[in-house]
């Protein structure tokens, strides 16, 4: 099995590959076919390339909006699950971060026609990709403040 810190670090490259070193051979596979699918049938490559390379209304152009929307659900998914696999102990509510995360990024792609800082557009790519920091932040944040709940229910019971 891998660390932790590595499932994710391949989850972040490619979904699916962490669980095929986890010799969760189906559910990596699964998970790139489903990375393949969306990824070509919402043009995402291209408006990421579009993005990077400051071309914002190319971007809002190539993207396939219909498509992209299971992008960010697929992709935190796929991440948790090889975390929750990975070797070492998991908190029972480890997947707030991820969970809140897929929130956050779906509804940063959702608002990143209107979103604007300065009068700019980010885009279908950085919108979202800005979006996960807070949705990461809160997940954190109530994981934390549940584990710290449980723990305090659990010393005064002793």
């Amino acid at each position: 099995m891998t660390s932790k810190t590595e499932a994710i670090l391949w989850s972040i490259a490619l979904p699916g590959f962490a669980q095929i070193l986890n010799k969760k051979l189906a559910k990596g596979f699964v998970f790139i076919f489903l990375e393949f699918l969306i990824n070509v049938n919402s043009n995402f490559n291209s408006a990421i390339m579009a993005s990077f390379l400051g071309e914002i209304d190319k971007a809002f152009q190539i993207v396939n909006y219909q498509w992209l929307m299971f992008y960010p659900c697929v992709y935190m998914f796929a991440m948790w699950d090889a975390f929750k696999d990975a070797e070492g102990e998991s908190s029972p509510y480890s997947f707030f971060p991820f969970v809140f995360g897929a929130y956050f990024v779906t509804v940063g792609l959702m608002y990143s026609p209107i979103f604007k800082i300065n009068g700019v557009r980010l885009g279908p790519i950085w919108t979202p990709m800005l979006s996960l920091i807070p949705g990461l932040l809160i997940g954190y944040i109530i994981w934390f403040i549940i584990h710290r709940v449980k723990k305090y229910k659990k010393r005064k019971m002793k």
